[in-house]
């Protein structure tokens, strides 16, 4: 995938524009909603809004420290890395339809104890991803890596990396959504 650099960053912040929102309308909600759960196995809304800062506190301080490294400017053109752009597509599914994905294990939600200060940290890595955001249009978006959170080994593109989160994010926010 090759898109503009800008495209890709408006369209990323316009995503965790929409996750704020929806987190605001999370916070309208009784805590007996925000704890509900649709069935067996399913999450109940504080329960995805974990599972997200779950990973929101391994990618934004990652993004965070390796965009502080580079010295390197900004690339007009993104180009997708195969690995990189494989995971982003398999997180936002293909016309319409996702894909149920099994969690690993050191990111299933917590168990209890989840209240509306789930939401509040939710609402503030969101801010966090704003402002990475902003400041990586001034990075190049190919040559910043930043190792995944199943194997520090494997690095993938800035850009991929940022489209995997947020493609992340939208995903258990709809889940999330389908709660109310």
């Amino acid at each position: 995938m090759n898109i503009e650099s800008k495209q890709l960053l408006d369209n990323l912040q316009a995503l965790s524009k929409q996750a704020t929102e929806a987190a605001h309308l999370f916070l309208a909600l009784t805590d007996q909603q925000l704890n509900f759960r649709p069935g067996t196995g399913k999450w109940s809304i504080l329960e995805c809004l974990d599972h997200l800062n779950q990973y929101g506190d391994y990618y934004l301080p990652e993004i965070e420290q390796q965009m502080k490294a580079s010295k390197r400017g900004s690339a007009p053109v993104f180009k997708s890395g195969l690995l990189g752009n494989y995971f982003a597509n398999a997180m936002r599914g293909q016309k319409g339809k996702i894909k149920t994905m099994q969690s690993p294990k050191d990111k299933e939600p917590a168990a209890s104890g989840l209240g509306r200060q789930t939401i509040e940290r939710f609402l503030a890595q969101q801010e966090q991803l704003k402002s990475l955001l902003q400041t990586a249009y001034r990075k190049d978006l190919n040559k910043i890596r930043i190792s995944i959170s199943l194997n520090r080994y494997i690095r993938i593109r800035l850009g991929d990396t940022f489209r995997f989160y947020s493609y992340h994010i939208e995903r258990h926010l709809a889940q999330a959504k389908r709660n109310i």
